[in-house]
């Protein structure tokens, strides 16, 4: 076969739909067990039997091709515009086998196309549990297909799609359902005004908001001898439509489907109603939460240990083995240390998106969706809101994408303006390393202060979503109406292969694309941090030894020079050395001590007067009310291109020309405000803590906000809003608590 064959996945939300596609295409695609996780076409090749190849689309999911979302018509479009180059050669229709009567809904719609369509039921390993027996070939006759029983979990069938999809020229393309009986005189009138198109396929050219046919709605319009209906009337008859299609499927499954209800259904009837409970519900989400956040902080701190101080070491030893220069400098000051303080993030990244997987994979988080819509409504959201708000809590991106599944503009609207403020993966390692520096490791009912405060910025960004929703619902003079619907799907035991597919991919997919960035700025502000044009930056060795000479080393100097040879001379006395012999050595540990506070000091005054401190003493008069100097200022504008650059910044900006071997926290923590005090405590901590929950720091989330609402206004007043509400929230918590 000289080309691909062209193959469309189609199907109802939440029937194992992209687990197919994975299986077929071995991409780790995302998989959840709730609606709403395809938003957009996914692309992947399958090797068939007999050396063909089969380009597989995974399309959005959809209940009917009679659209309500944005998402919906993205399929309908295809499946009607065969000049599409991807429209498909066949089309495979996934479905549930515990849903399976309202599944082929779709199954007998998409087959009406004169598709070649083949029937895939999965969760084949569900039937003996449930009592479901299924006459596969009296259905397939009665269905005029092919079907594949199939169970992603257990991996069987596959092959079968694999071999059905390669024979596909031998599966029927007749359809199912004569249009006609929808209503025979309409149906006359239409075909003798387009005698030489498909019925159907006029039918939903008429009723959807698609034009891919060759005949153009405005063809249908001004027809003079064809009378049009109105939505009213239309809608009516698509009504009627659905009551024909489901007499013709009760009417197959009556042979083919049995289900024993003498069949164990009490547990999930039991599970639901606790937590789905108006109260018990949300006292249980809240305390899954404590126990996720307690598990990021307390699993994560070995390895992030070990990567933490393993980053340092690698530095020391490029500037130990390598020769002095330029390209030394820029490996331990600037790549090691930019990639250094992202990579200490995996560990929590890691288990985030574990612990997401999981409660997705379980089923739990469609009882989430549930259970949040009576919260959403009186702020003007419907509960499909909450799955692009949940989203949000890895990356605003796909979340924002996942709004398309919401059928109401005004709804849309206000989602995708919101969702930047529920708190995303990327703000995790700003709040992470912030927490770590200001927030004691005290515990309280065995919680530990630092996982509440992580649980509290959550909670913070999810409140402001909603109070920002409730005030854009009273500004919007947009009418709206909408009715809200969600699958509860089966509880199952977490598939491990899809939880290990989620997490490595999604980690991976925040370590290469932050950083790619983080790389870049890091060299970028290593060159600023490491030149710079004015003479105190040419001339400050000579500046500081003579200040050090006139005026002594710096209080911070002092006191790390008398802090480590106190240490020493403990640890000496209690192994039983010679006072004698201990003050020998510390004489000669205090001259290495100062030689090396010196050059920590002619390093640290030339940062300041190189081309990055500069820019930032420039722009420290801005930060300065919230607590933060030149260094933190020049992290906060960098953020812009992705809020985790935060962390990448000021570990490249305090690694220059540093020769300590200490950690990016130790580093942090030792800074010092001009007044000897420790930079980060608790009032600049929780400063920067809450400018970063409410900032809108991250470009591409405006890019997307732009492409969904196809304008730049709604962005730009997002990012005018965000940012100044976050200036002054963030002023007045420095200014309290200072």
């Amino acid at each position: 076969m000289s080309k691909n064959i062209n193959v469309a996945l189609i199907g109802n939300p939440n029937t194992g739909k992209t687990s197919v596609f994975n299986q077929l295409t071995g991409l780790k695609q995302k998989v959840g067990n709730y609606p709403g996780i395809t938003v957009e076409k996914k692309e992947g090749i399958c090797k068939l039997p007999r050396g063909v190849k089969a380009h597989i689309l995974d399309l959005p999911g959809t209940y009917s091709l009679n659209t309500t979302s944005l998402d919906e018509s993205l399929v309908v479009e295809l499946l009607l515009n065969k000049n599409d180059k991807d429209y498909p050669d066949v089309a495979v229709v996934i479905s549930d086998v515990e849903n399976l009567k309202r599944n082929l809904l779709l199954f007998t719609q998409i087959k009406d196309l004169k598709i070649p369509t083949i029937l895939v039921i999965n969760m084949a390993d569900r039937m003996d549990r449930k009592g479901i027996s299924l006459d596969v070939p009296a259905m397939e006759k009665k269905l005029d297909t092919k079907i594949a029983l199939v169970s992603t979990r257990k991996n069987t069938g596959i092959d079968r799609i694999k071999e059905l999809i390669a024979d596909y020229k031998n599966v029927s393309s007749k359809p199912l359902l004569d249009p006609a009986r929808i209503s025979p005189a309409y149906f006359e009138r239409l075909k003798k005004t387009f005698p030489q198109n498909d019925l159907y396929k006029l039918w939903l050219v008429i009723t959807q908001d698609v034009n891919f046919m060759p005949i153009e709605k405005k063809r249908i319009k001004d027809a003079t001898d064809f009378s049009t209906k109105s939505k009213d009337e239309l809608k009516k008859l698509q009504h009627k439509e659905t009551v024909l299609r489901y007499q013709l499927i009760n009417n197959i499954l009556k042979d083919t489907y049995k289900v024993d209800f003498l069949a164990a259904k009490g547990l999930r009837a039991s599970l639901d109603k606790i937590l789905t409970h108006k109260i018990f519900g949300y006292l249980i989400f809240f305390a899954i939460l404590l126990l996720i956040f307690q598990a990021i902080f307390e699993w994560s701190s070995y390895p992030m240990d070990f990567i933490d101080e393993n980053f340092a070491l690698a530095a020391e030893w490029i500037k130990a083995t390598l020769p002095p220069g330029v390209f030394t400098d820029l490996l331990a000051e600037g790549i090691v240390a930019g990639i250094g303080g992202i990579v200490i993030f995996i560990p929590q990244i890691a288990f985030l998106f574990l612990f997401i997987s999981l409660l997705e994979e379980s089923g739990y988080m469609s009882r989430v969706v549930f259970l949040m819509d009576r919260l959403m409504r009186p702020f003007g959201l419907s509960g499909k809101s909450v799955v692009p708000l949940i989203s949000g809590n890895a990356c605003a991106i796909p979340a924002i994408m996942a709004t398309r599944t919401i059928e109401n503009w005004k709804e849309r609207l206000i989602t995708i303006l919101v969702t930047p403020f529920t708190t995303c993966s990327a703000r995790l390692p700003v709040y992470l390393i912030l927490i770590a520096l200001v927030i004691p490791e005290g515990s309280i009912l065995g919680l530990s202060y630092q996982a509440l405060t992580l649980m509290l910025l959550y909670l913070i960004g999810f409140g402001m979503a909603l109070f920002s929703a409730m005030v854009l619902n009273k500004m919007l003079k947009i009418k709206s109406r909408s009715v809200f619907m969600v699958e509860m799907p089966t509880y199952r035991l977490p598939l491990l292969k899809n939880v290990v597919y989620t997490v490595i991919e999604k980690t991976k997919s925040f370590v290469w694309g932050a950083g790619k960035i983080i790389l870049a700025i890091s060299i970028i502000l290593w060159f600023l941090g490491s030149n710079g044009y004015s003479d105190d930056f040419q001339n400050a060795e000579t500046i500081v030894t003579e200040r050090i000479q006139n005026e002594g080393l710096s209080t911070y100097s002092k006191n790390y020079i008398q802090n480590n040879i106190a240490s020493q001379r403990e640890n000496a006395l209690a192994k039983g050395i010679a006072p004698n012999s201990i003050e020998d050595s510390l004489r000669t540990l205090r001259e290495e001590l100062t030689e090396r506070a010196v050059a920590q000091e002619i390093a640290s005054y030339k940062l300041e007067h190189s081309y990055i401190g500069q820019a930032g003493k420039a722009f420290e008069p801005l930060v300065k009310p919230l607590g933060y100097d030149w260094k933190i200022g020049i992290a906060v504008l960098t953020s812009f291109a992705a809020r985790e650059v935060f962390v990448g910044t000021l570990a490249t900006i305090y690694s220059v020309g540093s020769d300590e071997e200490e950690t990016i926290k130790k580093r942090m923590a030792a800074e010092l405000d001009e007044n000897g005090k420790p930079l980060f405590n608790l009032a600049s901590g929780i400063s920067l803590m809450l400018f970063y929950a409410f900032a809108m720091q991250c470009m591409s989330t405006l890019a997307i906000v732009k492409r969904e609402t196809n304008s730049w206004k709604w962005p730009m007043i997002q990012l005018g809003f965000m940012s100044v509400f976050a200036y002054l929230i963030a002023l007045l918590a420095y200014q309290i608590l200072i």
